[in-house]
């Protein structure tokens, strides 16, 4: 059951864009008559069961989709340079599925350095708070911005300048997560 839940899940965030594991693992376990399951699969074996499925059933599909959200990621990367951007995530992992978002970690003294470069770069954005866990026991808001960079979502959120050096915990894995510069994005995106 709980290999059925993984791949479930993992259905459901490739093809309806849940993007909570949480949300992903309950929805499927509804989906499989096991809503009081206490068997849950653990986030990485949602994001293999993920992987598999992108493999087996979008595999045509899946790299130019990803070629084109990491495409996008430089652009934003390039455009956003002040902010030392990182991209993170599916787009970073290569687990992206049609609905993904480019989510980029972005650094500044002051969120509201952030708002003004948006609007002095008239694009029309979205704010809200992302709650990141940041050590095993402690959880905190970081300010959000969403935007549309022409077919893609963009999610940023800012840390401290000083949150460099420590990143939130993964969904996934729980260890700190995976942050590319530019150069490393660039690299992933021309195959070396």
């Amino acid at each position: 059951m709980r290999a059925r839940i993984a791949q479930e899940a993992a259905r459901l965030m490739a093809e309806e864009g849940v993007q909570d594991y949480y949300a992903a693992k309950r929805k499927a376990a509804q989906h499989l008559d096991a809503p009081d399951t206490r068997n849950m699969p653990r986030n990485n074996e949602i994001e293999a069961a993920l992987e598999d499925y992108q493999r087996l059933f979008r595999a045509g599909q899946q790299a130019s989709h990803l070629k084109s959200l990491r495409e996008g990621a430089v652009q934003a990367m390039h455009f956003l340079a002040d902010f030392n951007p990182r991209l993170v995530g599916s787009v970073l992992s290569g687990t992206a599925g049609q609905h993904a978002d480019i989510n980029l970690h972005l650094f500044a003294d002051t969120p509201e350095e952030v708002s003004l470069f948006l609007m002095g770069a008239h694009i029309p954005f979205q704010t809200s708070d992302k709650r990141m866990r940041v050590s095993r026991e402690e959880w905190q808001e970081f300010p959000c911005y969403d935007f549309l960079a022409g077919d893609h979502a963009v999610d940023l959120v800012v840390f401290p300048r000083e949150g460099r050096r420590e990143a939130p915990r993964s969904p996934v894995d729980g260890k700190p997560m995976h942050r590319a510069g530019l150069e490393e994005v660039e690299k992933l995106l021309n195959g070396s």
